[in-house]
């Protein structure tokens, strides 16, 4: 049974179909996306090739294909790319549809309250591999945003994260509790929604922060060449 193949293939379709409409045209962000993917993902590979040969998690043969690499099932591998393609979608189609800031004015407080957070339970739970990982990550994430990145998308990535979290919570809530993916909860907060370790809410913040920051430097990047050689034309014209 493939259950981990088909929840990859579902969560990738529907944004992958949807991204060629006309007023979002995500596809035309690609050439940011995909950098910033294929950099972060391969930092969590790393994460997760060591994770599962220390005990943090183990998956379940009953439910995947049984192709491997680096001891890492082939569908482990697609999440790192599915995943973060259809959450980035979310927070494109937000930016399109919601014109509004809406927590552009709470952004500031909000990170310093995760940089707090994160803080206390990465100190508090430093024998926790996975908790303390997840949220020594999150807390240098949250220093470099808030004191050198300091970008003016974060009320819109909190946005698109508390909208991601729903179809993260279903497809994580399917994979744990089959389950296809097995924690050790010696090594996390040892707490559960439903069948989820809280701890993978934090998990997806580190992923989703860090490859936004790309993307957006990305875009950016590529706003200002097209702004630069339009400017060129026009003179030359």
């Amino acid at each position: 049974m493939y259950t981990y193949l088909i929840l990859n293939i579902l969560s990738f379709f529907f944004p992958f179909i949807l991204s060629f409409d006309k007023k979002v045209a995500f596809y035309k962000s690609w050439k940011a996306l995909f950098p910033a993917i294929f950099i972060i993902g391969a930092w969590f590979i790393i994460w997760d090739v060591y994770f599962t040969e220390w005990g943090v998690w183990e998956f379940n043969d009953a439910y995947i294909t049984g192709i491997k690499f680096l001891g890492l099932p082939m569908e482990e591998w697609m999440f790192f790319f599915t995943v973060p393609y259809a959450c980035v979608f979310i927070y494109a189609c937000l930016n399109v549809y919601i014109k509004r800031d809406i927590l552009e004015p709470y952004a500031k407080g909000i990170s310093y309250g995760i940089l707090f957070l994160s803080i206390i339970l990465t100190i508090t739970h430093w024998d926790h591999l996975y908790t303390r990982v997840t949220f020594f990550s999150l807390t240098i994430l949250m220093l470099l945003n808030v004191f050198v990145i300091r970008g003016k998308y974060m009320g819109r990535y909190y946005l698109a994260y508390l909208v991601s979290l729903i179809p993260f919570l279903l497809v994580n809530g399917v994979l744990t509790a089959y389950p296809v993916v097995i924690y050790n909860d010696l090594e996390n907060l040892g707490i559960r929604i439903g069948s989820i370790p809280a701890d993978d809410t934090g998990y997806l913040m580190v992923l989703l922060v860090s490859i936004i920051n790309i993307y957006e430097f990305l875009e950016n990047r590529s706003s200002k060449k097209e702004v630069v050689v339009r400017s060129v034309s026009q003179v030359g014209s």
